[in-house]
């Protein structure tokens, strides 16, 4: 037989490389005229996804509307997402088609806010479901594949997804044959028997890219890249920030890849030997996806690779079989969430946006998975800066794409906050911390409206009250115990709360000089909404999988006059004489220096011959004096 490097003629007089195909099916290759007398009023057309929607069989439709445009009417268009032209949507053809998508793509977003056009939103992963029981019916599939191999089998390519229920359901099914559709392994094959008619056509496939400026995806990246662990199994979704994402997670190991859609960003891992699957406990090696969007360079590299596999979605969405592979972490973005931890991705207030799409069934399925975790990314503003993605509430009309009980973590350019099983409050303290600075005022005022925060909230605006994340840093004592120093953030609250009613009587006793052993809400804040510029508190973290906790604290008050500042630390007794307190001393003390100060002062017990001892061995010039049973230390920088 015959393979699809073979030529003859065409048409044209140019060289045909699909004579072999004619001569094989001559009564599937008729005249595009004949095939589309077969389309009758009130006809559902389904047409293939994304960047695998036959180009040329849908222009060759459009034209044969326009040289007869009473050849059909009332037939709805269905589609899970569009990316090339959309002339079916035109008002024009109003009388010949009617669009409804299961996913809103940019083309067509106007037309359904117009109501020229539909939108259905369901779970992507229940669509074949609908297809094959013909809940949606089917009766012409307009499909794009690769050329038939010697057993007569095509390859559904890069568009698998809802495209093979679709074209088992349709009563009519028209495929465009394209020699640049690669060959993909997996449940992406339809033999030649299966369908009515072909309609050769080399065209480049539609390709796809997006755009982020870098400093943000920057940003991002690296707060998602320390959440994602070795031997995760990622999922991507939709949008320019999970893509982006993943050209910084080139220093992780063994990731897998069990995805709805696949990326330029997973072909690039996969490249570099980061993603290898080999610690999947479902489809071991294999890089499991449904559809692809991305470059000619993606394409390329999917064609005939036997580490790949596509399936249709209700497989590769189902939240049954993601919950079966450890470790699985799903990646998606969101157009807004509330302080409450709801997320929309679908809508902006009553504009219909994109969908549903499978975001839902892959954050469930992750929730489900041993060891699974959540991760919501996006830019904290919209419109270049004017608009707050992070939200007191969605806006009225907002589809719920994910609920308060959906996520893990969020994260923005500013940071990451942590939500599952915290309480409102916290998570509106937390989402507040990692929104642009120049909206956590109103955020703040608005929480305390709405009675998800405290109404004595304090709050530091401005640069001042802006957390230094270029502070952070990670340290091993003298003693080997690895521990995090970073800065207090506004957020940290309930942490402080715990670690100061972890610390014994005399613990609190010698850090306070006060017999006081409680710390209320209106005490805890003077130690976490600070104005960076005139204090400074220093936590010492330790962390355990997704949990924080404090196992010391430091801080520095500056005193203008002097340009030196008050020192005082404590650590919790449990983690003394291990060298923490060394560590978070050495730290204020490199950061008092950067920032110029000239020294120290501080007021100790003199009971307290631990702290003593660590402030006489630091190589301070100290002069000491006694007041009222306290030594009171002034410290020069040598």
């Amino acid at each position: 037989m015959k393979n699809q490097g073979q030529s003859g003629k065409d048409s044209a007089g140019g060289p045909d490389q699909f004579s072999w195909i004619r001569e094989l099916y001559p009564d599937k290759c008729a005249a595009e005229d004949l095939i589309f007398s077969h389309i009758h009023p009130g006809h559902r057309i389904f047409i293939g996804t994304g960047c695998g929607e036959p180009q040329h069989l849908v222009g060759s439709l459009i034209r044969y509307v326009q040289s007869n445009p009473k050849a059909f009417v009332d037939t709805e268009v269905l589609q899970v997402w569009n990316l090339g032209v959309t002339p079916y949507a035109d008002e024009k053809y109003q009388t010949n088609f009617r669009y409804n998508s299961f996913f809103i793509g940019e083309n067509t977003r106007e037309s359904v806010n117009r109501g020229l056009a539909d939108y259905t939103p369901v779970f992507l992963s229940a669509v074949p479901h609908l297809l094959a029981t013909r809940r949606v019916p089917v009766d012409v599939a307009l499909i794009q594949t690769s050329p038939p191999d010697n057993h007569g089998y095509m390859s559904l390519g890069i568009s698998v997804d809802i495209v093979r229920a679709a074209a088992a359901s349709a009563t009519l099914v028209i495929a465009q044959i394209n020699p640049q559709m690669p060959r993909v392994h997996g449940d992406t094959f339809i033999h030649v028997s299966q369908v009515h008619y072909l309609l050769p056509h080399d065209e480049d496939l539609l390709e796809f890219e997006t755009h982020v400026p870098g400093d943000i995806v920057q940003k991002i990246g690296q707060y998602v890249a320390q959440v994602i662990q070795d031997g995760d199994t990622i999922q991507v979704g939709y949008g320019s920030i999970p893509n982006a994402i993943m050209a910084h997670l080139g220093h992780k190991r063994h990731l897998g890849v069990h995805t709805e859609l696949l990326t330029d960003g997973i072909v690039d891992l996969m490249r570099q030997g980061v993603i290898d699957n080999s610690r999947k406990q479902v489809n071991r090696s294999k890089t499991i996806a449904a559809f692809c969007m991305g470059k000619k360079a993606t394409y390329a590299f999917i064609n005939d690779n036997p580490s790949i596999d596509f399936r249709p979605v209700d497989y590769t969405n189902n939240p049954l079989i993601i919950s079966r592979i450890k470790n699985f972490t799903a990646i998606n973005s969101a157009l807004e969430i509330d302080l409450t931890g709801q997320a929309t991705a679908e809508s902006i207030g009553k504009y219909f946006f994109s969908g549903i799409g499978g975001q839902a069934d892959f954050m469930r399925g992750a929730i489900l998975s041993e060891g699974g975790k959540t991760i919501l990314a996006l830019q904290s503003t919209a419109e270049d800066g004017s608009v707050s993605r992070i939200v007191p509430f969605l806006k009225e009309g907002a589809g719920v794409s994910l609920s308060r009980g959906d996520l893990h973590y969020v994260v923005t350019e500013y940071g990451i906050a942590y939500l599952h099983g915290k309480n409102i409050r916290e998570r509106a303290m937390d989402l507040i911390a990692i929104s642009h600075p120049k909206f956590r005022r109103w955020l703040v005022e608005e929480a305390k409206k709405l009675s998800l925060i405290y109404q004595d909230q304090a709050f530091v605006q401005g640069e001042k009250g802006a957390y230094p994340e270029n502070m952070e840093t990670v340290r091993t004592t003298q003693k080997g115990l690895d521990i995090i120093l970073r800065p207090v953030k506004i957020s940290d609250e309930h942490l402080l709360k715990d670690f100061f009613y972890s610390l014994s009587s005399d613990g609190m006793y010698h850090r306070f000089i006060s017999t006081r052993t409680d710390m209320p809400h209106a005490r805890l804040q003077q130690y976490v909404a600070i104005d960076y510029s005139k204090e400074l508190v220093i936590l010492a973290m330790q962390k355990e999988a997704d949990q924080e906790t404090i196992i010391g604290m430091g801080q520095y008050f500056i005193d203008e006059k002097s340009h030196t500042a008050e020192v005082a630390f404590v650590v919790r007794d449990a983690c003394q004489n291990k060298g923490v307190g060394s560590e978070l001393l050495t730290y204020l003390t490199y950061l008092a220096k950067k920032s110029g100060l000239h020294g120290f002062t501080a007021a100790v017990l003199p009971d307290n011959k631990r702290m003593l001892r660590l402030f006489e061995t630091m190589g301070f010039q100290i002069e000491k004096t006694t007041d009222a049973d306290l030594y009171e230390l002034k410290m020069s920088f040598r």
